[in-house]
């Protein structure tokens, strides 16, 4: 992995506006042809559409770097691999800017920038509530990976992505470090890193401000041929900002996320601080409730959040496989909302553990608690905002 191409040499220009795909995609397939090396991309600004690392490559943006997504829908590829069923991704499409399938050893590194020019994608001029309205055309992510191993992203800027900024799914042996996630919280959507299906993985000293969910564990059954499992992420030392969730675990449509945890995290939400929901509306007509959440571990969090800072939910009539031994310990809260532990008929959430909590909420009942089993409370303070 010694050898070092730069874009330049393939005829990339830094000049913001000539399109740049062909010239980065030919250094990276060079790069992988040789066996490997980095693909480093100097100061400037480089326009470029869809493009794909292979394995044993390493992407390095530079001090000054700035790989800019194009604002023309028609420069991004759908994606599509063995295995992920293309029409059944979120929000109706899977364009992207940047995407790896079956890679090993595949690194995005160095201190630049990837620009989603996401606001190019939105009419401004129109709102619903405090987002601006959804367009009629397809968004893309800045970042897909799937069915990777040996994953390492560290030390880059994801601005503005128009649609979620990173969805690494069914991957294996990911380092994510160091990472500054910005999207402007006008445009719904625009999670920061999603963590779908993939196994051992560690985050750390990361900031996210997002407008939707800051960090997600997910195992969306809907979109593989095949089950995935969610396990083994340690998330930590990471600064949350988000309209929405600060961190989002599991939909009620998914399979398996269990033995995961997250600990020093400074959460600051207009809405929601941790989140374990399963309401209807996030189910398909007709479709049963298949998550299976369990073993999770969240300590050492400060939350400032306007609603619920602890919500973890089933909707009546929802049975899910289990949600079950979830644990928050030191935890340093204000709120606008109680902290809810709020099952189903059809499904208790059991062995649910809070200890040393300090919750200062303005909310008349500072605990919600109902159809669950196993409750457990020790060392915890509740006072007025």
């Amino acid at each position: 992995m010694s050898d070092v191409r730069s874009i330049i040499d393939f005829g990339a220009c830094p000049d913001g506006s000539t399109l740049n795909t062909v010239a980065i995609q030919a250094a990276i397939d060079a790069s992988h042809q040789a066996g490997g090396g980095t693909v480093h991309c100097g100061p400037g600004r480089f326009l470029t559409g869809s493009v794909e690392l292979r394995s044993n490559v390493e992407l390095h943006l530079a001090a000054g770097c700035q790989l800019l997504g194009s604002p023309r829908v028609e420069d991004y590829d759908d994606f599509v691999a063995d295995g992920f069923i293309t029409e059944h991704s979120p929000e109706g499409n899977s364009k992207h800017l940047i995407r790896a399938i079956g890679a090993e050893n595949v690194s995005i590194t160095g201190p630049g920038e990837v620009n989603g020019n996401g606001l190019a994608f939105y009419d401004t001029s129109t709102a619903t509530s405090r987002f601006f309205a959804k367009p009629p055309t397809a968004r893309p992510r800045l970042v897909m990976f799937y069915g990777c191993r040996n994953v390492f992203l560290e030390g880059t800027s994801y601005v503005d992505s128009p649609c979620w900024t990173l969805w690494l799914m069914k991957c294996e042996r990911v380092s994510i470090h160091r990472l500054r996630v910005y999207g402007d919280q006008r445009m719904i959507n625009n999670d920061g890193i999603d963590i779908d299906a993939c196994r051992d993985v560690t985050v750390s000293d990361c900031f996210l401000k997002t407008a939707d969910d800051c960090l997600v564990l997910r195992s969306i059954s809907r979109v593989f041929d095949t089950p995935g499992v969610c396990e083994n992420v340690t998330i930590s030392n990471c600064v949350l900002d988000s309209w929405c969730q600060g961190v989002r675990v599991g939909c009620p449509g998914d399979g398996v996320i269990r033995n995961c945890t997250l600990t020093n995290l400074t959460i600051t939400s207009q809405s929601n601080g941790i989140i374990v929901e399963n309401p209807k509306r996030y189910l398909r007509e007709g479709a049963a409730g298949t998550a299976d959440v369990h073993d999770i571990l969240f300590s050492h969090v400060t939350v400032t959040c306007g609603r619920e800072p602890i919500r973890v939910f089933i909707e009546d009539g929802i049975k899910l496989v289990g949600v079950r031994r979830l644990t928050f310990s030191d935890f340093r809260i204000r709120s606008g909302g109680a902290i809810r532990i709020d099952g189903s008929p059809e499904t208790a959430i059991e062995d649910v553990r809070l200890s040393n909590i300090s919750l200062a909420t303005t909310a008349a009942e500072p605990i919600i608690a109902r159809h669950c089993r196993g409750l457990k409370l020790s060392d915890v303070e509740f006072g007025s905002a």
